[in-house]
């Protein structure tokens, strides 16, 4: 099974651990955040270091640069794919991409397929949300998470609409839209990762990855429907 390091210095990263670890064998790594704005040398127990350079996939939440690339630069040859889930400024990003096995998504829910065997296992089950919805006959019968975002919050809308709409004909265009606003009562943590951003926020762009999940799940099942029908 893959195995994933989920790894911080604050706040964040405890929501993707716990989504994570139901799909891959998953370790939560807590840093100690350096107190000064700039650090002389990142110094990690040997016993957690061990943890991060057998791990497949490595993320990262920490929120100190100086942690973040040194973490990057020490491992960066024992693991397969790194994510920096949390980092501020093009220049940094630039530095960090420099690998060619490390990403630094605009957000999370983002995350697809990029052509890298590991990364690609990853990013089937973890990123970009995808949806099926289950019928029976013509009506809502269950909502599957092919593949969740990291932060839980694909599930927190699937449950939504499972319950809401359950028992009822397929809507194309209320039910993509209803999961886009119920994305909205989600606390998404997305947007106070990246400082002093003034692009598209962070939370409508899930929002948004979440409506297009349920419009192409809705399309595909009537156009499954629909073949079900002609067969018929």
């Amino acid at each position: 099974m893959l195995k994933v390091a989920v790894v911080t210095d604050g706040p964040y990263g405890d929501r993707a651990y716990e989504t994570i670890k139901m799909v891959f064998d998953t370790e939560y790594i807590e840093l100690e955040k350096p107190t000064d704005m700039f650090m002389d040398e990142l110094e990690v127990p040997e016993d957690l270091l061990k943890k991060i350079k057998e791990s497949n996939i490595l993320i990262t939440y920490t929120q100190h640069p100086d942690v973040t690339l040194d973490l990057v630069d020490m491992v960066n040859k024992d693991v397969d794919y790194t994510i920096v889930a949390a980092w501020t400024g093009e220049g940094f990003k630039n530095q960090l991409e420099r690998y060619e096995n490390v990403t630094c998504p605009y957000i999370m829910c983002e995350l697809e397929e990029n052509g890298n065997p590991t990364f690609d296992e990853f990013a089937s089950k973890i990123g970009k949300p995808k949806i099926e919805l289950l019928l029976d006959g013509n009506k809502l019968k269950e909502v599957v998470v092919l593949r969740s975002s990291p932060c839980g919050s694909t599930a927190f809308v699937a449950d939504y609409i499972g319950e809401k709409y359950h028992g009822k004909t397929l809507d194309s265009e209320e039910l993509p839209v209803e999961s886009g606003l119920k994305l909205q009562h989600y606390p998404c943590r997305a947007a106070k990762m990246r400082l002093f951003s003034d692009e598209e926020c962070k939370k409508e762009m899930a929002s948004g990855h979440h409506r297009d999940a349920f419009e192409e799940a809705v399309q595909f099942s009537n156009r499954r429907l629909e073949n079900r029908e002609l067969k018929v």
